[in-house]
């Protein structure tokens, strides 16, 4: 028994022959259960998401080079930049007066031009203004259309007279008359009302009355005169007076005057304080 169990171990191959196998196999690589080798499933799906975002991701490159493309030449090409300013609407003032009050940025890139600021600048600078619109003009243009105040009033101050619009802004002292423009006289100081109706409250009040004649009558006015709040008076060309009244119902009193020196025109005094009574005069 010893004898065999030695011959045995003199030859432990003959064993592993009696199985059928030669050469012994090298071991398998053990395999990853997460499936991260270079041909796994974590490859795989990295791929498929690149295969459906790459169009999208296409896009939004394109998008940002467009974006930046687009914001270089708003702002940083010499492309669009201000290069002319026009104005419209002058009728006192002058598109020289008006330029040099906008005093836009020539030479800006049009996109940051603030179009509010030049506003508000020729507003400011030139009172006559009455608004203005500023518009981009597209590539390399600025455009003004100026609305200019119309007067409606004067009042006489020394050797001049100073304007006075329809909403009662007295904008500008010129040297001469302008015109068909009636001038104001205030004489309100010797009226019992005066304490309760200010020159400014009876000047508010003759400018409605001016504002509510005709054309064709406010050209011939030649004088609005205001004893008190209820005493209006216009001087027409001629010598020819109306008395208006108050301010209240103007339409109606302006209807009745015209109907009154189509019916008389020869008259030299018309009374419409009563529109719906309105009486003539003189021949």
């Amino acid at each position: 028994m010893a004898g065999a169990t030695t011959a045995q171990r003199g030859n432990p191959g003959s064993a592993r022959k009696g199985k059928g196998s030669g050469s012994p196999k090298p071991p398998k690589p053990p395999r990853s259960s997460k499936g991260s080798g270079p041909r796994g499933p974590g490859l795989q799906r990295l791929v498929r998401r690149m295969r459906h975002r790459g169009p999208v991701l296409l896009c939004l490159l394109a998008a940002v080079f467009l974006v930046g493309g687009g914001s270089w030449v708003l702002y940083g090409s010499s492309w669009l930049r201000v290069e002319k300013v026009t104005v419209s609407g002058t009728r006192v003032l002058t598109p020289e007066q008006v330029l040099a009050a906008a005093a836009a940025p020539v030479g800006a890139p049009l996109v940051t031009v603030d179009t509010d600021e030049i506003a508000g600048r020729v507003r400011s600078r030139l009172p006559r203004v009455d608004s203005v619109d500023v518009v981009r003009a597209w590539p390399h243009g600025i455009g003004l259309k100026v609305t200019e105040r119309k007067p409606v009033l004067l009042i006489k101050k020394d050797a001049k007279f100073v304007e006075v619009d329809a909403s009662g802004v007295r904008f500008d002292t010129v040297p001469k008359a302008p015109a068909g423009v009636p001038v104001l006289e205030l004489s309100a100081a010797q009226s019992p009302s005066g304490r309760r109706f200010d020159e400014e409250r009876l000047l508010h009040e003759a400018v409605g009355v001016a504002g509510d004649l005709p054309e064709a009558v406010a050209k011939e006015t030649v004088q609005v005169k205001v004893g008190s709040y209820d005493s209006v008076v216009l001087e027409l060309s001629r010598g020819r007076t109306v008395v208006w009244g108050s301010g209240e119902q103007g339409e109606a009193k302006s209807r009745a005057l015209t109907a009154l020196l189509k019916a008389a025109p020869k008259a030299d005094h018309f009374d419409v304080s009563v529109p719906t009574a309105p009486a003539v005069s003189g021949s």
